[in-house]
């Protein structure tokens, strides 16, 4: 991407935001600055509606982490994002939030949240700067792509609105959490344009699991604590965390740090297998030889449960995936202790996903961060072809793909004059 120009876009200049998630109110914040009127439109009743959500639990904006691991966090994508989480890193965002009032600290787990755990007070002040700027903002507004005009179309009430923008920023989320308006319903509208896509496809969601009758109604809603996974044969490292047991399958912390990898072996495989080290804390050498010591005349579950110290989920766990011969063979129990093999079948709907893959393709802009479809039309945010795991990722990669995608627009308007 060309570097930003200097020059002053003139203020006659219009810009049209679509989307009112932090990757929209972020690109209309920096047009906004530079003196153009900017309009945002949005098809629900107010903005923020999923960032709100997702700080209800403790708003976690972003990571504490060097910038060299913090973009490995994406992936396959991480060069794709690279340019735009430099320009807006992680003690960027902090700053920009301290700019609008809200302190924030580092948790111990590296993750940073603001000093009142709250989304809404951020939102609040964030919108009454964005007012005082000038933006306007357009709710019950659907965008329907453009008229034979070359004019955005907004569905409004019972109306068709054309709409004239000099410019088009489109931050109009993935395909997660449909009813507060991530709904992917402009994967179509820019399909027609000639925009090269991915299909969408969950992220950071469970997987689905057909336990037992018994297993099912004794143990669904229980987390799994203190245990490691990998995607079995994957060459990452165990990846230490928790997890709950659900009606249909697993969900939870550790199941999304792996959801990506666990989700294409479900798709080139048709099925994953997730493999457990139920006992982290200890080798697979004192797994073995607690087990020889013997258990008289104790039951196997009380003697797992006092000799190796694991808890009845576990150990149920244990009863859930192994046959008998496997319970009473010590060797094959002191492997299966460490290297159980946990088949998953499918991922949970998207609708259901914290956040989807998938979407507008790099390979869809040009070098200047503009589709090369459709001249003057930027994307930004989770539309994107980009995932992350939780942990503020997610939010900062949204935020800094706003200001990247503005900053485009920007310069384009300039080299345009």
């Amino acid at each position: 991407m060309t570097q930003p120009s200097s020059l002053p876009v003139p203020a006659s200049r219009r810009a049209v935001v679509v989307g009112g998630g932090p990757a929209g109110l972020m690109a209309a914040e920096t047009l906004s600055q530079q003196g153009l009127q900017v309009d945002l439109y949005d098809a629900m009743p107010s903005v923020g509606r999923k960032f709100l959500l997702a700080g209800k639990g403790g708003m976690n904006l972003t990571h504490s982490e060097t910038m060299d691991r913090f973009v490995q966090r994406y992936g396959k994508a991480a060069d794709h994002l690279q340019a735009a989480l430099a320009a807006f890193d992680n003690q960027a965002l902090r700053d920009w939030a301290q700019g609008l009032g809200i302190a924030t600290f580092i948790g111990s787990s590296g993750r940073v949240f603001p000093t009142d755990m709250k989304a809404a007070p951020l939102l609040r002040a964030w919108l009454h700067r964005l007012r005082e700027q000038g933006v306007r903002f357009h709710m019950r507004h659907r965008w329907l792509g453009w008229d034979a005009q070359g004019r955005c179309r907004f569905a409004h009430a019972d109306a068709e609105i054309p709409v004239e923008a000099d410019v088009l920023i489109l931050a109009l989320g993935g395909g997660s959490w449909a009813r507060l308006g991530s709904d992917g319903s402009w994967m179509p509208l820019l399909a027609q344009q000639g925009v090269a896509l991915s299909p969408l496809l969950p992220s950071n969601c469970g997987f689905e699991r057909p336990w037992t009758p018994f297993f099912q109604e004794k143990f669904a809603g229980q987390p799994l604590l203190t245990v490691a996974a990998r995607v079995q044969h994957s060459e990452q490292p165990m990846r230490q965390g928790q997890f709950v047991i659900t009606a249909s399958g697993v969900e939870g912390s550790l199941i999304y740090a792996l959801s990506a990898a666990l989700r294409d072996q479900v798709l080139t495989q048709g099925s994953a297998v997730l493999e457990l080290d139920l006992l982290p804390d200890k080798s697979a050498e004192r797994v073995l030889h607690e087990l020889q010591s013997g258990r008289g005349a104790r039951s196997l579950s009380s003697f797992l449960q006092t000799r190796l110290g694991l808890d009845k989920l576990k150990i149920a766990l244990l009863y859930e995936l192994l046959s008998k011969a496997q319970l009473a063979d010590t060797n094959a129990l002191a492997l299966a202790i460490k290297q159980l093999p946990l088949p998953l079948m499918a991922t949970r709907p998207l609708d259901e996903a914290i956040s989807s893959a998938g979407g507008v393709r790099f390979s869809a802009i040009d070098a200047r961060g503009m589709l090369t479809a459709r001249a003057g039309v930027f994307c930004a945010g989770e539309m994107m072809d980009w995932e992350a795991p939780t942990g503020g990722y997610l939010l900062t990669a949204c935020f800094a793909t706003g200001k990247q995608a503005a900053q485009a627009a920007l310069d384009w308007l300039n080299s345009e004059n």
